[in-house]
């Protein structure tokens, strides 16, 4: 596995990139508020809510299908897990 950490604000943006296999990709919120996750087009309005103090996010991501991220206002920090070979 590969751990790495992203901070995320009100502007959406990838945190996984796509791949040739599919994922589980883990997330989990460090900060104290709470991060939607989605598509490319994703809003806290449409987004998947994610909040901390929860267990890891497992999220079984798909061939081709990239991973971003949002907040509703401010920063939050994500910690991100995925698998150490996985087909980028």
């Amino acid at each position: 596995m590969i751990s790495s950490q992203v901070t995320v604000n009100t502007t959406a943006q990838r945190i996984i990139t796509k791949s040739n296999a599919w994922r589980t990709i883990y997330i989990h919120v460090v900060g104290a508020g709470v991060v939607y996750i989605g598509g490319s087009d994703v809003t806290s309005s449409n987004g998947l809510l994610t909040e901390k103090n929860a267990v890891p996010l497992a999220i079984e991501l798909p061939a081709q299908e990239e991973l971003w991220a949002v907040t509703g206002s401010g920063t939050e920090d994500l910690r991100i897990m995925k698998p150490l070979n996985y087909g980028e």
